[in-house]
């Protein structure tokens, strides 16, 4: 139980620093403490929503992660953080409203300052391009961990086995994702199409070129400092990390459209799922916990399908939410079972 809890002194110092930047922001905004306490409880809701959305990337980030240097774990569990943080849950929403309404950063952050509603509309206008890029890239994600020969572990067999057996054909994994988005584009409304198409296709290429990029970097022929150093998997996770918070970031504005009040409720969640993923390396949870791993990644594919799913039906974040935290905990139960 203590040795738990040291990993969660960064969360729980930034908890502290939300819930007193919360209840000031709140008291500042209206003047009233009960609108302070209201603020308070929509960031409770935001850091259960990162949290949940987001444990199965701390999965897959330990999976790549306990490979690399001890350096580079430093690196990304402490720059990856503050890239997490400001990164995704300011820049990001910031940077998409300067694309989708044509206007500058710095009218982009007035306007979301002082027009929430507004800001939080054009956001809204630009979620089946993220949809279309994030669900294919995290799809690509999953299919490459199952579509692959030199896994040797099975979860569910049936369908395992047969993905194994399938990466004896090369880039059947783009085929099945490049399926997948003719069938979805072809459903999209009419003057939907493009849109979705084109950015589902720049997924798919930010997937194989960070992809290429990490194995380069990487690779023993490379140098041998920026090799054993492990750029290309801080890279590479980097890249994953943002696919991951796109959801978390457009489900934020179904609670609210305040800017800062999503970055706090979302970043104090950033900082309990970098502890959870510390936690998993150091812990060696993944080689105690067989299938967890798999679950991961069974979880990644459901979120991929919600995602791309969004450009056509509406999925509440709390189902994604549930799904995500449902399977991984089959898989713990698994593993438990198998172990004993």
């Amino acid at each position: 139980m203590r040795a738990t809890l040291a990993y969660l002194k960064l969360p729980f110092a930034a908890t502290l620093v939300g819930l007193v930047a919360l209840i000031g922001f709140g008291l500042g905004s209206a003047g009233s403490l009960g609108e302070a306490l209201h603020l308070v409880a929509i960031g409770s809701v935001l850091v259960l929503l990162e949290i949940a959305l987001s444990f199965d990337n701390a999965v897959v980030n330990a999976n790549r992660l306990h490979r690399m240097s001890p350096l580079w774990q430093r690196r990304f569990l402490t720059w990856g953080i503050l890239i997490a943080v400001f990164g995704m849950r300011i820049v990001f929403p910031l940077a998409i409203v300067c694309v989708a309404a044509g206007m500058s950063p710095v009218r982009a952050l007035a306007l979301a300052l002082t027009e929430p509603q507004t800001y939080g509309e054009i956001l809204n206008g630009a979620q089946l391009s993220i949809s279309a890029f994030g669900g294919t890239y995290l799809m690509m994600v999953a299919l490459r961990f199952f579509i692959d020969s030199g896994k040797d572990l099975d979860w569910i067999k049936s369908i395992e086995a047969r993905l194994r057996a399938a990466a004896q054909l090369r880039a059947v994994e783009v085929l099945l994702v490049l399926g997948v988005l003719v069938v979805i584009t072809a459903s999209q409304p009419e003057g939907r199409e493009m849109t979705f198409l084109f950015a589902a296709i720049l997924g798919l290429l930010a997937f194989l070129a960070t992809d290429a990029l990490g194995q380069l970097l990487d690779s023993p022929r490379a140098d041998a400092v920026v090799a054993s150093g492990g750029l290309g998997a801080f890279l590479y996770l980097e890249v994953l990390d943002a696919s991951f918070s796109f959801d978390g970031v457009i489900g934020a504005f179904a609670l609210t459209n305040n800017m800062v009040l999503m970055a706090i409720g979302l970043g104090v969640g950033a900082c309990y799922v970098r502890a959870m993923t510390l936690m998993l390396v150091e812990r060696k949870t993944l080689a105690q916990l067989r299938f967890l791993e798999h679950g991961a990644f069974y979880s990644v594919f459901a979120l991929a399908t919600i995602m791309l799913m969004q450009s056509l039906v509406h999925v509440p974040e709390y189902v994604t939410g549930a799904l995500s935290l449902g399977v991984l905990g089959l898989a713990v139960v698994s593993s438990l079972r198998t172990s004993g």
